[in-house]
């Protein structure tokens, strides 16, 4: 739920729905294999397959801790990317058990031009993630020292603030190449959005500090005129 995760993202999960529950701790006694999948509105408690993406990701559960409310917290090593072939036990009421195919992305060729891409990315992430403060401070130096391409381009799509049917289809590209173009047409848009609403809150700002001033000046002024005795008599000139 308002999350989409992609393979090399390991992510703390808390679930408190019965269902995925009932799933962890399946797996927990197995191989702790949990395929990773969003579903598509948020705001459904209890999702059916129609309402569940069929994109997502093969994930191993490396620590799992249950909290006094009853909720669990997971922390998930998201491993390859896979589609959903089939739901074996939809209307189980414990939890969902599918089919899955684990899907490979076209590789792109290492070349001087996707160097330079690459390049790009990193600096005009730079360029966004200092106008996102919701980015972590770590993002920057944790892509720029990734050199396989695949998990560049996954771990640049996890740091994007972006809404979930986007994010989604950042995972859905079928090609390493299509998905970093994609990524640098978001972080663009993104950063002409935020350069201007930085440019209206600095605008804002400014007219806030001059209505003040402006306030502290006029008590001022009404405090001298108080003093001198002139507040009746010498009004207007004083205004004037």
């Amino acid at each position: 739920r308002d999350i989409v995760v992609f393979p090399g993202m390991i992510t703390p999960l808390f679930v408190g729905r019965s269902k995925s529950i009932a799933a962890l701790e399946e797996v927990m006694t197995k191989d702790k294999k949990i395929f990773l999948v969003t579903q598509k509105d948020a705001e459904t408690d209890d999702p059916t397959p129609n309402n569940i993406y069929t994109t997502g990701c093969i994930g191993k559960v490396i620590q799992l801790l249950k909290l006094p409310d009853g909720t669990i917290k997971a922390l998930i090593e998201a491993q390859e990317k896979a589609k959903i072939l089939k739901y074996i036990n939809k209307d189980n009421n414990n939890y969902y058990l599918i089919n899955a195919e684990v899907i490979n992305n076209k590789k792109i060729k290492k070349n001087t031009k996707n160097d330079a891409m690459v390049r790009r990315l990193i600096s005009r992430f730079g360029a966004y993630a200092k106008l996102n403060r919701t980015v972590p401070s770590e993002a920057l130096n944790s892509i720029s020292q990734l050199t396989d391409q695949d998990q560049f381009a996954n771990t640049l799509a996890s740091y994007l603030v972006l809404k979930i049917d986007l994010k989604q289809q950042l995972l859905e590209m079928s090609t390493t190449q299509t998905l970093l173009d994609k990524i640098l047409v978001y972080i663009e848009n993104e950063i002409g959005v935020l350069e201007v609403e930085k440019k209206i809150k600095s605008r804002v700002r400014r007219q806030m500090e001059k209505t003040q001033r402006e306030y502290y000046l006029n008590e001022q002024l009404k405090a001298v005129q108080k003093e001198l005795g002139d507040l009746d008599h010498g009004k207007n000139e004083f205004s004037e």
